[in-house]
């Protein structure tokens, strides 16, 4: 049975969950807390802590959760569970998750978190170190050439810290619809950036009561962005709020890669060409289209597309060897998944997955279809996989070559020991040390990540 801090000292979530009659009822069938970690945790949290941290978008009484539950709200990405649950489940659900977080602060959560003097891994001795604290969803984050972090928060602030002057908040970001899974997202730095200040954001932007994911390029001088330019719009805009993507990554040769997700409209967007949602796209850095994009001859067809058939792709990372692009990516109840990027291919969302409906019904029976790309590697159920990294250098031998990835739903590192692309053993890393949402290699050598409730910076140091 789970336990949470709650007010002066431990009590079971069975104690608190069957104070509601609903939940009494239901001790014979199967329990809330059961249901809980079989369909909302991967979105939620396995320590709810979604419903601790988050806005209550809808309300917060006995009702309201219920209705959110039965119904569903689904521009927002919350299906419906009217025909998973009866009544009387969905009631046990909804005092489960009330009951349990009734005195729940984020500060409880947070003693649980893994921050040992020593953490032990399977392979290393490491610890972890708070670098930046005080933050709200620091949902992207890059380092500058002198070492300093540019990072996005998802309600649209863009700060900068330095070990000698601490966090300082620049202005001139862009405009964003901060709602759902929106706002400001990714950061990426020019790769010529000491010589042109060139710095890149992904965001949700707003048309009327619509959305879509949007790239700007912006020059930094001192702490203020100037010469704007937005020179990415995926089209079109739709009322969803969800699924946005989005990662961005220079590749060696300085084309700029970048996810766009399904934005909730899996049979309209991903298996088509003539849209820009579930692709990953390449441009030049000033948004042109290079020559040899694979699909820049083709009637019809958006000319910055790389691959296709992508759901939500919330991670992008060179391969430090290859020098080619891979991904991860959101399933929905199961199947998120890590590709190798090729040129033109087809990664198959949502005609082949390895997961199912929130609601546990099936969409698709097929896990593989002749043209459409296998992943390097998948999950089931899903982590809610965010942010992604090669570890390089020489401060993690053990690691180097790995992969890392951030998991959402049950606040960990997720990493993938890799022998050359091929995975052959993985490994969870920091249970419990929040939501996971960027990874990064830092110029110093050291392995960053970003959390969420409350929002930090940690880096990894090797013993």
């Amino acid at each position: 049975m789970k336990l949470f801090l709650i007010g002066s000292g431990l009590v079971t979530v069975f104690l608190l969950a069957s104070r509601h009659p609903y939940v009494q009822d239901l001790l014979g069938n199967r329990s809330a807390e059961a249901n809980y970690q079989e369909f909302c945790s991967s979105c939620h949290g396995a320590d709810l802590r979604s419903f601790v941290e988050g806005d209550w978008l809808y309300g917060k009484s006995y009702n309201d959760v219920f209705k959110a539950i039965k119904l569903g709200y689904d521009d927002d990405g919350m299906p419906a569970y009217d025909t998973t649950f009866t009544d009387q489940e969905i009631g046990a659900l909804t005092s489960y998750i009330l009951t349990t977080i009734e005195d729940v602060t984020a500060d409880d959560l947070d003693k649980n978190a893994s921050y040992d003097d020593i953490v032990e891994t399977d392979e290393m001795q490491v610890r972890l170190e708070t670098v930046v604290d005080g933050l709200g969803i620091p949902w992207g984050l890059a380092f500058l050439p002198n070492g300093d972090m540019i990072i996005n928060e998802r309600e649209g602030k863009i700060s900068r810290y330095s070990s000698a002057d601490g966090l300082q908040e620049i202005s001139g970001g862009p405009e964003v619809k901060a709602a759902g899974q929106g706002g400001l997202l990714d950061v990426e730095i020019h790769p010529d950036f000491s010589d042109n200040q060139w710095i890149y954001f992904s965001f949700s932007k707003a048309k009327g009561g619509d959305g879509t994911t949007a790239i700007m390029r912006a020059r930094l001088e001192g702490n203020h962005l100037v010469d704007q330019e937005e020179i990415f719009e995926a089209l079109p805009y739709v009322s969803t709020k969800r699924h946005y993507g989005s990662r961005m990554e220079f590749d060696r040769d300085g084309y700029l890669f970048l996810s766009v997700g399904d934005r909730g409209r899996r049979d309209d967007h991903p298996q088509f060409l003539n849209n820009f949602p579930g692709k990953i796209h390449r441009i030049h850095d000033d948004g042109s289209i290079p020559e040899d994009n694979p699909f820049v001859d083709q009637v019809d067809a958006v000319k910055s597309i790389w691959s296709w058939g992508h759901r939500n792709p919330q991670g992008l990372v060179i391969h430090p060897e290859t020098g080619r692009m891979w991904a991860n990516e959101h399933g929905p109840r199961g199947g998120d998944e890590v590709n190798e990027i090729v040129k033109g291919e087809n990664y198959g969302w949502p005609v082949i997955s390895y997961g199912i409906n929130y609601s546990g019904t099936k969409f698709t029976d097929l896990t593989h279809n002749e043209g459409m790309q296998q992943p390097k590697h998948y999950w089931v159920p899903a982590i809610g996989v965010c942010g992604m990294a090669f570890v390089t250098g020489d401060r993690y031998p053990a690691w180097k070559g790995d992969i890392l990835n951030g998991s959402l739903a049950f606040d960990y590192i997720h990493r993938l020991k890799m022998d050359e692309s091929e995975v052959v053993s993985e490994e969870k890393l920091f249970k419990n040390v929040g939501r996971l949402r960027d990874i990064k290699m830092g110029n110093d050598g050291y392995i960053y990540f970003t959390v969420e409730g409350p929002g930090r910076v940690i880096r990894i140091v090797p013993i």
